[in-house]
């Protein structure tokens, strides 16, 4: 349980975001739109500058873990400090003395390496952690679950997985194409809404006289089991993922192949470090590790990229994954997966075929968003909460009380403030997708999606 901790005068949280690299970036960005009292802390003045430059924030210069630049930094004074620097040994002793010098804090440390995972959780409390995060990992958890159920480019679960928010492009060829959204439920024949809609580089909340055009990205609700359904009536083929190219062998490579090695898949990696090809054919007899250069299109053709199912592009730098995976577009490649670090690039790349997009950092900046704002609404936060639409739009699943206003009344007779979509009512194993007759009551779980600027803190925050 969270204890209580000392809010400022207007609600907003003290933190200290310990290590500015793109988590800590990605972090001070989504935190400081929500009004929380930043402060960054860094070795290096130039990435400082850049936080403050882009940010609302105060940076401190120094070791982050040495008990002198904590307290400048105001550590007696904070709530929360996210240590995230690239040094998992850092972060942990970062937290341990930010605690010594105020134990009520609040601490979460990103903790990469795969030998200290277990050791981590069995020893938090000596080393004072309420909450540990690897973006990495999750990055190789989404991708295997992309590869493991083809079709969509990225899906979200909510209800223990009963309900899912999935994202399909309009292709010129599609069904959907240049369909109004009132017209949708008779060409998909299942239960459906689309809670959004990206174009040009905007989240839309659409309305039925809304029409889908070339390019657009939605992202649709539906209950699980009608995911089938969906891909079989959109026309939309799909094929088991039997070979798997896997472009660079860095840690969340290292992860994938932890994840996907039990579902037999044929795993090729491609990585030009001999050392790291060593170790991980050493962890992973079986599958195929081939030293060389990813950027040698002889490399690519040698192993014949044309003839997998999927292809997974991991380097460390966004625009060379971005060229493996045109390229891999152009070779007939069915499903792609792309690693982007700087999700800025993401307004350029929304037309180009890269297939599905993942951010590490901006995956593992939800969960801890929302552990935020538990801190700061400690009754009725959100118990889920993703990130969709490119970061324009957040879904969030949250649980109906006694305390909830409107329940038992039908949704035509509610108004729900501008930008915010009702999406699912979950109750018990049954699952709604609402309409104005539907209504919630206590017990009910429901997910709302929200495009516009305010935060929506408990479900009460989303009636007008």
């Amino acid at each position: 349980m969270l204890q209580t901790i000392l809010k400022d005068e207007d609600g907003f949280v003290k933190i200290l975001i310990a290590g500015c690299g793109q988590v800590g970036e990605t972090l001070a960005r989504e935190l400081s739109s929500e009004n929380h009292d930043i402060t960054l802390l860094d070795s290096d003045p130039k990435v400082l500058e850049t936080g403050v430059e882009r940010y609302d924030v105060i940076t401190v210069q120094g070791n982050c873990a040495a008990m002198q630049v904590l307290d400048q930094a105001g550590v007696k004074e904070a709530d929360l400090l996210i240590a995230c620097t690239g040094s998992d040994e850092l972060n942990l002793l970062c937290c341990m003395t930010a605690h010594v010098a105020n134990p009520r804090l609040h601490t979460i440390a990103r903790i990469r390496n795969p030998e200290y995972t277990e050791q981590a959780y069995r020893m938090r409390d000596a080393f004072a952690l309420s909450m540990a995060f690897n973006p990495e990992h999750q990055a190789a958890e989404e991708i295997g679950r992309l590869l493991k159920f083809p079709g969509f480019l990225k899906r979200d679960s909510f209800a223990k997985g009963r309900v899912q928010i999935v994202e399909i492009r309009i292709d010129e060829d599609s069904k959907l194409c240049n369909v109004p959204l009132s017209s949708m439920n008779a060409i998909v024949k299942c239960r459906v809404l689309v809670c959004a809609v990206l174009r040009d580089g905007k989240a839309i909340t659409p309305d039925g006289h809304f029409t889908l055009l070339e390019g657009d990205r939605i992202f649709v609700t539906a209950p699980a089991d009608d995911l089938a359904l969906l891909l079989k009536n959109l026309g939309i083929v799909t094929h088991k993922v039997h070979r798997v190219m896997i472009a660079g062998g860095g840690t969340v490579a290292y992860y994938l192949a932890e994840y996907l090695r039990q579902s037999h898949m044929d795993l090729t990696v491609l990585e030009q470090d001999r050392e790291r090809c060593l170790e991980l054919a050493a962890k992973f007899p079986k599958v195929n590790v081939i030293c060389g250069n990813v950027k040698d299109q002889s490399l690519l053709e040698s192993e014949d990229i044309s003839s997998v199912d999927a292809l997974v592009t991991l380097t460390g730098v966004d625009e060379l994954n971005l060229l493996i995976s045109l390229y891999g577009h152009r070779r007939g490649v069915g499903q792609i997966v792309t690693r982007l670090d700087h999700m800025e690039l993401s307004g350029i790349t929304g037309d180009l075929p890269i297939g599905s997009v993942i951010c590490p950092s901006l995956l593992c900046c939800s969960n801890i968003v929302r552990y935020v704002r538990a801190l700061q609404n400690q009754t009725g936060a959100a118990i889920a909460i993703h990130s969709i639409a490119d970061g324009h739009a957040e879904a969030m699943e949250f649980r109906v009380d006694e305390n909830t206003e409107h329940c038992g009344e039908p949704l035509k007779k509610i108004k729900l403030r501008h930008n915010i979509l009702l999406v699912s009512i979950s109750r018990g194993a049954s699952i709604e997708i609402p309409n104005g007759d539907s209504c919630f009551r206590p017990g009910d779980t429901v997910v709302v999606v929200a495009s516009g600027d305010d935060v929506i803190l408990q479900l009460n925050d989303i009636f007008a």
